[in-house]
């Protein structure tokens, strides 16, 4: 197989690089996967090069790396706001019940079988993480704390995620709520885990 015809890499994203810290081209990374950031992780850059990490430091919620080749300050500065990602295969197994966040975004939202809305991405919160969710009828986006009370069943290859609205407090959609295109559910309870 030629370099033209091998599929390129999936890859995960690992956050951003945020501002430089310090003069010897070390760098905040906001929005980070810190389980991803490990000296000697490979980096890809958003103009497709790829740099190992050199360096790591800070806390989980605020890494500090520092990329082969990014020798100062200002070369720190030049690379601000560029994606950073990994190649899947790279990443760390995860264990069942576990899931990256480019896997959930973009799943449908259900209570049984009523539309909540999309997941529009992954939060770290303080306790645990939470799946921002944008409503199907619109307004205030929904966060579904990642527990087993609020979220019956994932089955991230089919694009769906099965939540309990009552535990987290909502009221139940209104059965007159319509789906895309005009098709009417009923609401029902599936149990079960993911796929």
């Amino acid at each position: 197989m030629s370099a033209r015809e091998r599929p390129r890499p999936q890859l995960l994203p690992v956050g951003r690089v945020g501002r430089a810290h310090g003069l010897d081209g070390s760098f905040y990374v906001t929005q980070p996967i810190a389980r991803l950031l490990r000296v000697g992780a490979l980096l890809t850059l958003a103009d497709g090069s790829a740099a190992a990490i050199v360096r790591r430091s800070g806390t989980e919620q605020r890494p500090i790396v520092r990329l082969e080749g990014v020798t100062d300050r200002a070369a720190a500065d030049a690379l601000r706001g560029q994606p950073l990602a990994v190649e899947r295969e790279t990443a760390p197994a995860l264990e069942p019940g576990e899931w990256w966040a480019h896997e959930l975004e973009g799943c449908e939202v259900r209570d049984g079988e009523q539309l909540v809305g999309t997941v529009t991405r992954l939060i770290e919160l303080p306790s645990c993480e939470a799946l921002e969710v944008s409503r199907a009828g619109g307004g205030a986006p929904l966060l579904v704390p990642m527990v087993k009370d609020a979220v019956r069943r994932v089955q991230a290859r089919r694009r769906r995620i099965d939540v309990d609205l009552a535990f987290l407090g909502e009221p139940p959609p209104s059965p007159a709520q319509h789906e895309p295109g005009g098709a009417r559910r009923s609401r029902g309870r599936g149990h079960g885990h993911g796929d």
